[in-house]
């Protein structure tokens, strides 16, 4: 073979590889989503089966309080679609100019008395939380769940004192379940997910504790096409048939 011969089967080799290359990456596509730590079971799932509908599409989840992932758009991580567990959350990143277009909700959920099985400390009402003694778990007022919380104890003029206030709705459930707390002030969606190893007490003052859960695309998203498509789907009846397993309400879409 001539040296001109093998510089045209070199030139024919890279450019194979360039279109080969070319289709191989043709519609494929990664979607990152910053989802409030109660939705974790939920937007698992529906991810995989938006992903399974939209073959070249990977959908990365990151899971926290919905404060603490606020504070990460704002400080610039890069996410195309941001998931709240109230609408007070998303309204700061809103007026930061940090979300394109206006945010849905997705769901709802509501507040819920979360104890040990067997409910050792006898907790059986709202007030019983503010009794001297009791071991009582809260969110810190910042995150949606102690927001929440903050609202029926103001309500009810339930003086709370908890010996332990996180920063998401699932740390909260893990003092309850790892008997570091005799109760939890939780969502019904997380009493759910804990199964056996905890038991609910129901309070009527829930009522005044139901949180929205608003989702937009972000403004910094470099994929928004597919972004909203995935909240269109959240919000379809497959989105919407995993949320109301995990016991959410529905959403306003």
């Amino acid at each position: 073979m001539t040296g001109k011969q093998k510089l045209t089967a070199l030139l024919l080799a890279v450019l194979l590889a360039g279109t080969l290359a070319g289709c191989t990456g043709s519609g494929s596509s990664t979607l990152t989503v910053f989802a409030a730590a109660s939705l974790k079971g939920s937007f698992t799932e529906i991810a995989e089966r938006f992903e399974g509908e939209n073959p070249g599409t990977t959908v990365t989840l990151s899971f926290a309080g919905s404060a603490d992932l606020a504070a990460q758009v704002s400080q610039g991580a890069p996410a195309d679609v941001f998931a709240s567990a109230d609408a007070g959350t998303m309204e700061k990143v809103q007026e930061a100019g940090l979300v394109d277009g206006e945010p849905r909700v997705l769901a709802t959920n509501t507040l819920a008395i979360a104890v040990p099985a067997g409910n050792p400390a006898g907790i059986s009402s709202f007030a019983d939380l503010g009794r001297t003694g009791t071991r009582l778990v809260a969110c810190a007022r910042q995150v949606p769940c102690g927001a929440a919380a903050a609202r029926v104890a103001g309500s009810t003029g339930t003086v709370l004192s908890p010996v332990s206030e996180e920063n998401s709705v699932t740390d909260v459930l893990g003092k309850v379940t790892s008997g570091e707390a005799d109760a939890g002030l939780v969502y019904v969606t997380d009493v759910r997910s804990a199964g056996s190893r905890v038991e609910s007490v129901p309070f009527p003052e829930a009522a005044a504790a139901v949180n929205p859960y608003p989702a937009a695309v972000l403004a910094g998203s470099g994929n928004k096409a597919a972004a909203a498509k995935f909240l269109e789907f959240v919000a379809g009846p497959e989105g919407q048939e995993v949320l109301a397993s995990a016991g959410f309400g529905p959403g306003t879409t």
